[in-house]
């Protein structure tokens, strides 16, 4: 079994198309990419991949093993990126990631908890969707993110702040003359939903919504705040978000609280366990003061 049969697995199980991976993620011919597979079904002894009603999808054995191989996969390119970072021990470095709109929150005090270190630090920075932190985490590429405790990746998770969900609609939408919204209200306009890729954040919305006896059906699915607030904009729909996107918001879209308890998600730092860098070790020593210092600047 060579690590080329885990990528094509993985890959056609993404995009639920034989040829759609062979010609768009894999650059080879599908019969070639057919056979590999069926070679890897055979050093496991299981059939992995069958044709469903959407296109090739996993059986109960691929379910079972592509989570592995994906671990397997995370695992390889850690030890490449330690091997790179080990090469070039001249100055110690930290590479941090923020979920898309946090970095304003949480980097400034960071540097400044930090501010001692940093002419012996290089320090570098990304903001990206919380799914691809995590496994930008697990590959070794981040010491340490802001992100939600997303599932599937063998990471440390320390929870350092929680937020409501807030409502938001387009700025002169009906419900922007009120202070709160009821979920109520929710079902009697067009919804906005997450994606399947944000995990985490669709999980607690549809929590919320089953817990308050709403049924909505989303009129469109998006992964990220900015296709979010396009799409408030454009389609005059509602929508649930974490409160930390009213920063980011343009004109022409308001947030409103929930009423009544207000359901709330987690920001957490994550980082890889087997990450052996002294300079993460510093921050997270460093963590409790950081936490402390975002809290006191938001009061």
């Amino acid at each position: 079994m060579e690590l080329r049969h885990l990528r094509y697995l993985i890959a056609v199980a993404e995009t639920g198309s034989l040829t759609v991976a062979a010609e768009k993620r894999l650059h080879t011919s599908q019969p070639s990419l057919s056979r590999q597979i069926r070679d890897l079904e055979a050093q496991v002894g299981a059939t992995l991949l069958i044709r469903g009603p959407r296109g090739v999808e996993l059986t109960a054995a691929g379910h079972a093993f592509i989570g592995h191989a994906r671990l397997a996969l995370n695992q390889v390119d850690a030890a490449v990126e330690a091997a790179r970072r080990a090469a070039q021990p001249l100055k110690q470095r930290l590479v941090l990631g923020f979920l898309t709109g946090q970095e304003m929150k949480w980097l400034p005090e960071a540097m400044h908890i930090l501010r001692d270190e940093l002419p012996n630090i290089d320090i570098t920075v990304s903001s990206d969707y919380s799914p691809d932190l995590a496994e930008a985490l697990a590959k070794g590429k981040l010491d340490l993110a802001f992100l939600r405790a997303e599932p599937g990746f063998d990471l440390a998770y320390r929870v350092v702040d929680s937020e409501p969900l807030v409502v938001l609609m387009p700025s002169d939408h009906p419900l922007a003359s009120r202070k709160s919204i009821s979920p109520q209200d929710l079902a009697h306009h067009p919804f906005i939903g997450m994606a399947d890729k944000a995990v985490v954040l669709r999980a607690a919305i549809e929590d919320y919504l089953a817990r308050s006896g709403i049924r909505v059906i989303p009129a469109q699915k998006v992964d990220n705040p900015a296709k979010v607030m396009s799409l408030v904009a454009s389609t005059r729909g509602l929508t649930l978000i974490p409160a930390y996107v009213e920063s980011l918001m343009p004109w022409s879209v308001v947030s409103r609280p929930l009423a009544g308890e207000a359901p709330r998600i987690d920001l957490v730092a994550g980082y890889s366990r087997s990450n052996s860098s002294p300079v993460l070790a510093l921050f997270l020593s460093r963590l409790d003061d950081l936490i402390h210092s975002v809290a006191q600047k938001r009061r």
